[in-house]
């Protein structure tokens, strides 16, 4: 007899999920099954999957457990880990209200780039505590075809480098990861955000996610911009003690960001759950052998 998996389909400015609902953590989900799983031809298709377990009940969370009853087990597309992803908080937290584990207000979800703290608007929206970015010194540079870009070297729990570019169409079409110098900048690989000046305090961008290739959305992406822009603009709220707020469109729709004194940046856009179904536990072991 076969067995079926739940599953849920979300998207949070069209950076879409394959969410698998796993309190227990009693699904094995291996790199294989959930490349499998976010296969848009072969599978339920997605830029990442959303695996949901109880801190306690994984591994690499329970020591965040005190602090935050769930984890974001997050995998990109092509089922490599990846520490962070600020759409997909967005998308967890959305689900965990929907199930009933969670209700308008502050929310704690642990995720491997540590505890995130969520806000479920009562309009809709969804905001997340996106942690501290660290700006590594060194120079960087991105290039796609013959062209190449100075980029701000930004981490916000994973790495990513921000070029500044006259059209966002050079950027090519992203399917390919842009090469990057020096090699040794990111040995685990790099988000490339490129990006163009909208207005005042206002930026459009385009990205390509490790793993994934070029998505509608990239949260820890627009918040890398964001301070970026920033700096770029001679902001840091650090030296001026006030927050600076920057509007970032992605293919997708539109997040807000805002960079506080104290370093904490948050990150605020739409959450939306589309589909819920269920998947046979044999196709799935299928694609693995």
């Amino acid at each position: 007899m076969s067995t079926r998996i739940a599953f849920l389909k979300g998207h949070g400015t069209e950076n879409d999920f394959v969410i698998v609902p796993d309190p227990e953590n009693a699904i094995d989900l291996p790199p294989a099954a959930a490349a499998a799983l976010c296969d848009r031809r072969a599978g339920i298709g997605g830029d990442g999957l959303l695996h949901v377990v109880r801190s306690a009940a994984h591994p690499e969370a329970k020591e965040m457990a005190a602090e935050a009853e769930w984890f974001m087990d997050y995998r990109n597309g092509d089922g490599s880990v990846a520490e962070m992803c600020g759409n997909g908080v967005r998308v967890f937290a959305r689900y965990l209200q929907r199930a009933g584990y969670a209700t308008e207000g502050d929310l704690a979800v642990a995720t491997r780039g540590g505890v995130k703290t969520v806000h479920l608007a009562e309009n809709g929206d969804v905001t997340v505590g996106m942690g501290r970015a660290l700006l590594p010194e060194g120079d960087v540079e991105v290039g796609v075809g013959e062209r190449s870009w100075p980029a701000r070297n930004v981490n916000m729990g994973n790495p990513h480098a921000v070029a500044f570019v006259a059209d966002l169409d050079h950027a090519g079409d992203l399917y390919s990861p842009p090469p990057f110098r020096p090699a040794t900048a990111y040995p685990d690989g790099v988000n490339v955000e490129f990006v163009v000046d909208r207005g005042p305090r206002h930026v459009a961008m385009r990205v390509h996610e490790r793993g994934s290739g070029e998505t509608r959305s990239c949260g820890t992406g627009a918040c890398a911009v964001a301070v970026a822009t920033a700096r770029r603009d001679g902001a840091d709220p650090a030296v001026t003690g006030t927050p600076v707020t920057y509007t970032v469109d992605v293919p997708g729709g539109t997040l807000v960001i805002t960079e506080h004194p104290d370093g904490e940046i948050e990150m605020t856009g739409p959450a939306v759950i589309v589909a819920e179904g269920e998947f046979d536990a044999e196709w799935l072991e299928g694609v693995l052998v």
